[in-house]
């Protein structure tokens, strides 16, 4: 196993890099593909989501953990393809269609679930708009990810997510923090709330916050496109 790839977590955050950090090398130790463990990801994403439904409160401790899990893998699929050298296009666009799908059941599922225990239908419209902000952020992806494609000198879209690239002004710094830091961790922020049964919390800053983040990843990719 390849230290460069898989090396100890420096920093207290992400926490979930904790969790990647120690599953990847049992995973080295298997057969098991990068697309794969990516599959097991979505899959976990989804089982979270169906829990969510229902708005039952030990549902969605059971769905928070699933969450917690689909993130954990979803961070060890580029460690494993990066020390094996399993590296594909395929697999970055695999990948993105993954977090896109287990964003957006995982809002329209809380949402539907809190229509349900509130009666109130309006939470399920806050679910579906957190969740077509998710579906407008991957259709960004791969807008953008097509015109590098277009570009005979330009990086692979593995070589783009391995590299590591530090903020250059205030601007970088804000989205650098909103979408490195307070996305990486989610999956803990909805444990907490489940535990205490206020996951619902979630639905209308997600139904603001995802139109803020696809808006600001499309800023950040044409700045990053032009220069």
């Amino acid at each position: 196993m390849s230290s460069e790839t898989n090396t100890a977590p420096t920093q207290l955050f992400p926490l979930v890099r904790h969790l990647s950090y120690r599953l990847t090398p049992v995973l080295l130790r298997t057969s098991i593909t990068p697309n794969q463990i990516t599959a097991i990801s979505l899959l976990f994403g989804l089982l979270c989501a169906a829990c969510f439904i229902s708005g039952n409160y030990y549902a969605g401790i059971i769905g928070a953990i699933l969450m917690t899990a689909s993130y954990t893998f979803d961070n060890c699929d580029g460690e494993v393809a990066r020390t094996k050298n399993m590296s594909s296009e395929f697999g970055a666009k695999f990948d993105d269609m993954a977090d896109w799908m287990v964003d957006a059941s995982f809002f329209a599922a809380l949402g539907y679930g809190t229509s349900l225990m509130m009666n109130q239908p309006f939470w399920f419209w806050l679910g579906c708009a957190a969740a077509a902000g998710a579906f407008i952020d991957y259709i960004v992806d791969l807008f953008y990810h097509a015109k590098n494609e277009q570009d005979e000198d330009a990086k692979s879209r593995e070589e783009v997510a391995s590299e590591s690239k530090k903020p250059e002004d205030t601007m970088d710094w804000i989205i650098y923090i909103f979408h490195k830091l307070s996305r990486a961790d989610f999956c803990i922020i909805v444990f907490i709330l489940a535990l205490f049964n206020v996951t619902w919390i979630l639905l209308p800053f997600a139904a603001i916050g995802a139109q803020v983040y696809w808006i600001t990843d499309l800023f950040e990719k044409a700045r990053g496109y032009h220069t």
